[in-house]
């Protein structure tokens, strides 16, 4: 079960705040703002220390830390863990004052309602390692069988961009070969960057293999627990703040992209803890509605 806490005096226009190590929670931005459009979000990609997959568990406890800081120092009403590798290692051991959630457990539910009994995972090293999937699923069906596999080019590929093209085609075929020998009926997709890499998995796995999607698992998560909490909110301004902690050239125009077809943010903000610094702030993106700005968590 993913962690949550109460806060008694949480607001409900507050936004939800929402980290990754990079690109790939913008997936779960995405599905929150179709199925949650009257509400706000401020997220974090942290795109100075990625890939997260392939640090130590200390070392990703404390970026997690760190992550979550920043949200509730801006000041959100719950938090998403959208990243696998830190909802696997850093969940667990946090305290908040707010409602927080992991895509590992909503992912895990969603793959033992559809398997007819064979699971493949595929995650990044870290997440593999900690079996926090394959334990999840076991919780729920002790007769389930799981098969992971740790697929540690998949973040850099679409990091580069290079989410849809032959290279990004073999590599899944070399990763997913022994997955699909062993029969596999259902694939999650373990890391939050995957999702973008889609069409290439499924052109893989073809069409009989259900395909196991964490951001839209944890978001019908969040749904239905912000409304029980009465957290959600059901109108005022929607502004959708989106901090990076490097470069925001390549996250712009992901985020361009996934939010396309959602409902434009009126604001997409990455905050500066540098301002203070000599260094001079970057220039405002141009994704229509947004601006971003890089900072330092």
């Amino acid at each position: 079960m993913s962690a949550l806490h109460d806060e008694p005096g949480a607001s409900a226009s507050l936004p939800i705040g929402v980290f990754d190590s990079g690109v790939g929670g913008l997936t779960v931005v995405a599905t929150l703002a179709r199925r949650l459009p009257q509400e706000s979000i401020l997220y974090l990609g942290d795109t100075a220390r990625l890939p997260y997959g392939d640090k130590s568990p200390r070392t990703v406890r404390r970026y997690t830390r760190r992550n979550i800081d920043f949200l509730l120092s801006r000041g959100v009403k719950a938090v998403v863990v959208a990243c696998n590798t830190a909802s696997a290692l850093a969940l667990d051991e946090l305290d908040l004052p707010v409602p927080v959630w992991g895509v590992v457990e909503p992912g895990a539910a969603t793959a033992v309602d559809a398997t007819r009994g064979r699971v493949g995972v595929i995650a990044t090293e870290s997440t593999i390692r900690s079996d926090a999937y394959g334990r999840a699923i076991r919780r729920l069906d002790p007769e389930i069988e799981v098969l992971s596999r740790a697929c540690p080019l998949f973040v850099p590929l679409v990091e580069e961009g290079w989410s849809d093209d032959s290279i990004s085609r073999q590599i899944a075929e070399r990763y997913l070969e022994p997955l699909l020998e062993a029969r596999i009926d259902t694939l999650v997709l373990g890391c939050t960057h995957y999702p973008l890499l889609k069409p290439v998995l499924r052109q893989v796995v073809g069409a009989e293999t259900r395909l196991v999607d964490s951001a839209e698992a944890v978001t019908r998560e969040v749904d239905r627990e912000l409304a029980s909490r009465r957290l959600a909110t059901g109108n005022g301004e929607v502004v959708h703040h989106f901090c990076v902690t490097d470069s925001g050239a390549h996250f712009e125009r992901v985020a361009r992209d996934l939010l396309a077809h959602v409902p434009p943010p009126d604001d997409l903000d990455t905050p500066d803890e540098t301002a203070a610094s000599e260094t001079a702030a970057p220039e405002p993106a141009t994704v229509p509605g947004v601006r971003l700005e890089l900072v330092e968590v």
